[in-house]
C-alpha cells in the first residue's frame, strides 16, 4: 500500500502534485532505500569543516546582552551585527527559556506529527503567510531535490499563533543543519539548550 499523501501543491502546469509525508514514507514495509527525488550528491570542494573555527557558527551570550557592565554589553552587539551580516544564522545560549519548557514544546511537536493525516490536512495550506501551515520538504513544486523532512511552521511575532491540537501544543534533536559560509556549507554543531536563529531577510543593515 503507498504512503498516505500529507501535502498537496501546485506545479507551474497548474495541476496538483501528491506528495507523501516523510513520517509515512519512511514507516513503510515497502520503502527499501531512500527514494532518488531525495538524493543529491556534495560537492567536496564546498564542504566547510566543522571543526573550523572560522566554519564554526557565531554563538551569542544573551546573558551578556543584558549585562550590568556597557562595554559587555557593547562587545556582545557588536558580535551579533557581525554574525548578522557575515553569516545570517547565530546560535544563542543562556536565554534563560527552562529546559522543561523546550522539552514541553517539542514533545507537542512530536505529538503533532502523530496525528492522523487527516487531522494535519487543515494546516496544509499552499498560502506561505498562513500562520500555522504543515507540510514535506519546502516546495515541491520546484524543488529538482526534496529535503527529507516534514515541517509544522508557527508564527509567533507580534501574535502568537497556537494550535489547537494536539492538547498541549521544532526539530527533534537529529542533526543535519548546514549553513552555507564563504561558499563553505558548515555542519552546524549547535550548544546543548541553544536556540538557532535565521536571520533570513528579517534584518537589513
Amino acid at each position: 500500500m503507498a504512503p498516505a499523501v500529507t501535502s498537496l501543491t501546485e506545479a507551474s502546469d497548474g495541476h496538483e502534485i501528491e506528495v507523501a509525508s516523510i513520517k509515512r514514507l519512511a514507516g513503510s514495509a515497502a520503502l527499501s532505500s531512500v527514494p532518488s527525488e531525495y538524493t543529491y550528491t556534495k560537492n567536496p570542494n564546498e564542504q566547510g569543516d566543522a571543526n573550523d573555527p572560522e566554519h564554526s557558527i557565531p554563538t551569542i551570550d544573551f546573558a551578556l546582552l543584558t549585562s550590568g557592565s556597557p562595554d559587555q554589553r557593547a562587545k556582545v552587539i557588536e558580535e551579533l551585527g557581525r554574525a548578522c551580516e557575515e553569516w545570517g544564522f547565530f546560535q544563542v545560549t543562556n536565554h534563560s527559556v527552562p529546559e522543561r519548557l523546550m522539552k514541553s514544546m517539542i514533545d507537542a511537536c512530536h505529538r503533532f506529527f502523530d496525528l492522523p493525516e487527516e487531522e494535519k490536512k487543515e494546516f496544509q495550506t499552499k498560502n506561505l503567510l498562513d500562520p500555522i501551515r504543515c507540510g514535506t520538504s519546502a516546495n515541491v513544486a520546484i524543488e529538482k531535490v526534496r529535503l527529507w523532512r516534514d515541517f509544522l511552521k508557527v508564527i509567533a511575532h507580534p501574535e502568537f499563533n497556537s494550535l489547537y491540537k494536539p492538547a498541549g501544543y521544532s526539530e527533534n534533536e537529529m542533526g543535519g543543519l548546514e549553513v552555507k559560509h564563504k561558499d563553505q556549507w558548515v555542519l552546524v554543531n549547535a550548544a546543548p539548550g541553544a536556540f538557532i536563529v535565521n536571520i533570513g531577510d528579517q534584518i537589513q543593515f
